[in-house]
Order: C-alpha cells, then sequence, then structure tokens
C-alpha cells in the first residue's frame, strides 16, 4: 500500500471517533401534549434527550401507555459499545501502518457485520420497549402496540415517531466508505508488485 492509503485508512479509523461527539440515532415523538415535540439522542455510551426534561418527558408518555421507563443502565450494550469502538479504532490504525490490504477488507467487512448487529440489536430493542407493556397502564388499546420505527415515520395513536441516524453514524459510514476506497485503489499496487515479480 501506498503512503496515502495508509493515511486514508488512518482517517478511517479516526473517523469512528464522531460516535465519542455525536448521538448515533435520533428518536423525535410529536403529541399533543407536546407539540413542539420531544427528541431522543442515542449515544455509543448514553441516552440524552434535546433538553434536559426531554427523557423524563418521554419516560411520562410511557408510563400512560405502559411502556417501560427509559434508563441507560437498562441497557447493557451502552457499556461494551464504547470498547468495541476503540477496538475497531486502534484496529484500523494497526492495519494502516501494516499496509496488508487483506486486512484492511477484513477490517471493513468486521465492521460492516458489527454495525448490521448493532441496527439489529437497536430494532429488537425497539421492539421490546413497543411490545412489553404494562396491563395496568392507564391508556390500554385491545392489541395496540407502540414500536417506533427503525428508519422513518410512524403514527402511533396520536403520536407521530420519527426515526432517523445522526451525525455519529457517520462516522460509521465515513470508515467503511474510506477503507473500501484504500481497499480498491491499492489493488494496483498489488497488480505492480505481481508483474514485477513475473518480469524478474
Amino acid at each position: 500500500m501506498k503512503a496515502y492509503h495508509k493515511v486514508l485508512m488512518m482517517i478511517a479509523s479516526l473517523s469512528l471517533g464522531l460516535l465519542f461527539l455525536f448521538p448515533m440515532w435520533k428518536i423525535y415523538l410529536k403529541a399533543p401534549q407536546y407539540p413542539e415535540g420531544l427528541e431522543m439522542h442515542i449515544w455509543v455510551n448514553k441516552i440524552s434527550g434535546d433538553t434536559d426534561g426531554a427523557i423524563q418527558n418521554f419516560n411520562i408518555l410511557n408510563h400512560y401507555i405502559g411502556m417501560e421507563p427509559i434508563h441507560a443502565d437498562s441497557f447493557a450494550e451502552l457499556k461494551i459499545m464504547p470498547y468495541i469502538v476503540i477496538f475497531f479504532m486502534v484496529a484500523g490504525i494497526l492495519v494502516a501502518l501494516l499496509g496488508n490490504r487483506k486486512l484492511v477488507l477484513s477490517w471493513t467487512v468486521l465492521l460492516m457485520i458489527g454495525g448490521a448487529v448493532g441496527i439489529a440489536d437497536f430494532y429488537l430493542w425497539l421492539v421490546k420497549f413497543g411490545t412489553n407493556l404494562d396491563p395496568t397502564a392507564p391508556i390500554k388499546v385491545p392489541g395496540m402496540t407502540y414500536v417506533p420505527p427503525l428508519l422513518g415515520n410512524k403514527t402511533l395513536l396520536n403520536f407521530e415517531a420519527l426515526s432517523l441516524p445522526a451525525l455519529g453514524s457517520l462516522g460509521i459510514g465515513l470508515a467503511i466508505l474510506l477503507a473500501g476506497l484504500v481497499f480498491y485503489f491499492s489493488r494496483n499496487t498489488v497488480q505492480v508488485k505481481t508483474a514485477k515479480r513475473v518480469m524478474a
């Protein structure tokens, strides 16, 4: 791999640091009680809102429909994910220093698998909260569940829910894109080296 390939690979690895600076995902909720809307921010290591009282307001609404309260301590994933991200960042830098094209591909594929597992886990998380309802809740609608959308918009009774990736997810996308470009463009280097060996 050429020097600029290694630099690109390092940038790919470091771009995962965006996960610590910005939320990964955002869920917007609009209801008659909150016409200005509520925002929940899901980070790699915590859950927050756009205001200090946003999560509390989410939990008030959840109480009325029988959903569990939302607390970061309830999710083991938020304790594990920071270490996984750091592992990928360090591993990516090592791959860049080694300059091995096959390792670049392995790192990229593993990151894609990790992202897919994370999305699947997030979906199961939504299903659990939206279907595991308290039968003694003040508001009960037979057969009704409250699973927010994984991506996009969804109407739940008189609630409008919107779920979208946030800036932190851009770090994963950039890492995969840049590492993929490194793997693709470094093929010429491998071909040249192979040709030289054949001619020798």
